[in-house]
Parts: C-alpha cells; structure tokens; sequence
C-alpha cells in the first residue's frame, strides 16, 4: 500500500503542475491543437501514447512481484520501477493534453516506429509486454520463483523498451521527449544489467 501511495502522489503532483502550467485555451484532445504542438501520426506523440503503455504493465508487474516475495533486492527495484515508471507515463500522459491529442489512437502500436506490429490478443499488446498468461504465472508464483520470473519478464519488457526510447531519441521533434527517451535508454539498460546479475545469483539467465 505504501508503494501505492507513493506513486498515486507521484502522478498527483504531475497533475497539479500541469494545471498550473497548461494554457486556459487547451480544453484537452477534443480541442484543436496549437499550431506548435506534434502531429497526431508524428513520432513525439506515438512514442507517448505507446510507452505509457507499455510503462503501465512494468508498473503492474512490480506490484505484483512486490506482494510475492519478501526478497529486499527485489522489492527495492520493484519500488524504482513503480516509482520511475508511473512518473515518466503520467508526464507523456500531460504532454499528450497539452498538445491536444488523444491518448490513445486507432493506428497499430508501432507505426510511429515504421514497425507493423498488431496485437495478438494475449495482453501483448506491443514487443516486449507480458501475455495475460505470463501475469497469472507471476500472480501464481511466490518466493524465488516468482522473483525469477519477474526478472525475465521486466528483462524482456526493458530490452523492447529501451529500443522504442532510443528510436525517439533519435527521431522526435521535441527536446523533452528527446531528453524524456534518452533517459529511460540509459536508466533501463542499467536496470537490465542489475536483473542480469539478479537472475545470476539465482541460478537462471533472462
């Protein structure tokens, strides 16, 4: 519970800060987009939409690994990630406000990307995710083995991750969503070579 306060407050605070910085004309996607804000196929707003996606199921995961093993190694990156993880899509979340586009759109995941990836309609909603039978799997699991599991799949989860952020690092027209992908680039292939060293010490490889 107190995991989950931290990060309600988290996203909380974004919010207060974006009422206070967002411009009385902006009335949210259904209002017309200032003449500077990214184009709704553009890469700045794909990259948002999709990694807050994306971001949501790593934040899901880690609560679930935090409540089944009482592992302090484990549960202290299940904290990072939650924490990191809800903050970050609750700033692509506002930007996508602030720019007046939808938070979700009809075009395939991806597509932002030149990728032509279609959901398979198992929870995997892009490279990477989990499958809804992989998440009943760590629901199910408990102690090492659940910390194993947790361990390959956020491997799993973070490598497809990291190749999206790099791609808008490169390509996106925003210097915040530049900065924003550049950032989790560097914090996630950190968090890849701790699990490596994680699932090591338990005897598994990702």
């Amino acid at each position: 519970m107190v995991l989950a306060g931290g990060a309600v407050l988290l996203l909380a605070l974004g919010l207060v800060v974006l009422m206070l910085v967002r411009p009385s004309s902006s009335a949210g996607p259904g209002a017309p987009a200032s003449a500077s804000a990214p184009a709704d196929r553009s890469v700045d707003a794909g990259f948002a939409r999709d990694m807050s996606v994306h971001h949501q199921q790593a934040v899901e995961m880690s609560f679930i690994v935090r409540d089944r093993t009482s592992d302090v190694a484990v549960r202290r990156l299940a904290y990072d990630i939650i924490n990191t993880q809800a903050n970050q899509r609750g700033m692509m979340l506002g930007w996508l406000e602030l720019w007046g586009r939808a938070k979700s759109s009809s075009a395939p995941p991806m597509q932002w990307m030149g990728h032509t990836f279609e959901p398979r309609g198992d929870g995997s909603l892009m490279p990477g995710m989990a499958t809804d039978t992989e998440l009943d799997a760590l629901r199910a699991a408990k102690g090492e083995a659940a910390e194993v599991l947790f361990l390959k799949l956020m491997t799993t989860h973070h490598r497809a991750g990291a190749e999206m952020a790099q791609a808008a690092a490169n390509s996106a027209d925003t210097a915040a969503i530049r900065g924003l992908a550049a950032g989790m680039v560097r914090g996630q292939e950190s968090e890849i070579a701790l699990m490596a060293d994680m699932l090591k010490e338990r005897g598994a490889k990702a």
